[in-house]
């Protein structure tokens, strides 16, 4: 079943505390119920989550120490959270390969969530951390023989700066890009599509904006430039994304389903929320979340492209530190729709997003409160 194209018309700030607790709180007793069941049965493995201290590689993390797994995270930083849950933390930078050859030794699966991201910096620092660092890790595996790769990627690497719109998993990647992470996001999915060419078992997630509480990103990007934000554009473009309890799940179900299904390996899979709502409503709900009033003002689509042009250059050409309000991916992405059929991974990986974005917003609404 395809992404679904309905549109939500509630007031964003009530739309952030909706909830309906009877659905949910049958669906989630469903949930853990299942996977009481499921974990009886399976044995626990060995696995490697790098970037296991990021937003996306905790909750994974989380997850699979729950069901029992014995678990590693391979990032640069000491995260007290994960030692205290029993995990096994290697520090080292991703691209130097004998590190990360000696983080894969004697593991089952290795989820690849470590990534540069962002809209600016060196390319040198995108190059090294997403395309070596993923080709280090591909290497790693190899030699190890790791059961099996799941790489987290991003749609952003089709992004091509027009309307994408129930896009599948056979849209081309475009001739150029507007930024360095989508471009080096898509060197290293080439690489695992090459791999898996090779006899490696592999399977690449690409979510969509991943939100929710303990995000460090998306939602602390919004509310602390909560002022000073504008529509861009006069449009109700669709976007869709994706909760981070969601985003997670789709990992391990994509590696349970590869190592159950090899003729899965090398392909490719967006997972999202699968409602497309307008960005502006998104915007506000988060706002709403955190109790701030919607974005106020407007500006054309045009004139938010030619400033982040501008400031692109005069960044460049002055050498500043930090980055620029506005960049013209950035201006692109506002301005347009990117939404996504995630009926492969429904169809693949047996994907449903199973928390709601309004239950969703409810919960980093309470998550904002205590902060």
């Amino acid at each position: 079943m395809a992404s679904s194209g309905a549109v939500w018309r509630s007031d964003p700030q009530a739309l952030a505390l909706l909830y309906r607790s009877d659905h949910l709180a049958l669906m989630n007793s469903d949930s853990t119920n299942l996977n009481k069941l499921s974990n009886k049965k399976r044995k626990s493995e060995n696995i490697l989550v790098t970037g296991g201290g990021g937003f996306l590689g905790k909750a994974i993390v989380k997850r699979l120490v729950q069901r029992g797994d014995r678990v590693r995270s391979f990032s640069r930083g000491f995260y007290p959270a994960l030692d205290n849950r029993g995990v096994k933390l290697i520090q080292g930078d991703i691209g130097d390969a004998a590190v990360v050859a000696k983080a894969c030794r004697n593991v089952d699966t290795v989820f690849h969530v470590a990534a540069k991201a962002g809209v600016w910096g060196k390319y040198e620092d995108y190059h090294r951390t997403n395309v070596i660092g993923t080709r280090n890790v591909i290497t790693a595996c190899k030699s190890s023989d790791v059961q099996q790769l799941v790489y987290t990627s991003s749609p952003s690497v089709i992004f091509d700066g027009s309307d994408m719109e129930g896009v599948d998993e056979s849209a081309p990647y475009p001739d150029h890009y507007l930024t360095h992470y989508p471009r080096t996001k898509a060197m290293a999915e080439k690489e695992l599509v090459q791999g898996a060419a090779d006899g490696l078992k592999t399977i690449v997630l690409r979510p969509h904006l991943i939100w929710g509480p303990g995000d460090k990103h998306m939602v602390p990007r919004i509310i602390e430039r909560a002022k000073q934000l504008k529509r861009v554009g006069k449009r109700k473009n669709l976007v869709d994304t994706i909760y981070i309890d969601n985003a997670a799940e789709a990992h391990i179900l994509a590696a349970d389903k590869l190592k159950a299904n090899p003729a899965l390996s090398g392909k490719i899979y967006f997972i999202s929320q699968g409602k497309p709502i307008p960005l502006w409503d998104m915007v506000d709900a988060i706002l709403g979340a955190a109790g701030l009033e919607p974005v106020k003002g407007s500006m054309p689509a045009s004139a938010a492209w030619l400033i982040g042009a501008a400031l692109e250059l005069i960044y460049n050409t002055f050498q500043l530190k930090g980055e620029p309000r506005m960049t013209r991916f950035v201006a692109k992405e506002l301005a347009t729709a990117h939404w996504f059929d995630i009926s492969a991974a429904q169809r693949d990986l047996s994907y449903q997003p199973r928390v709601s974005t309004e239950e969703g917003l409810r919960r980093l609404a309470q998550w904002l409160e205590k902060k």
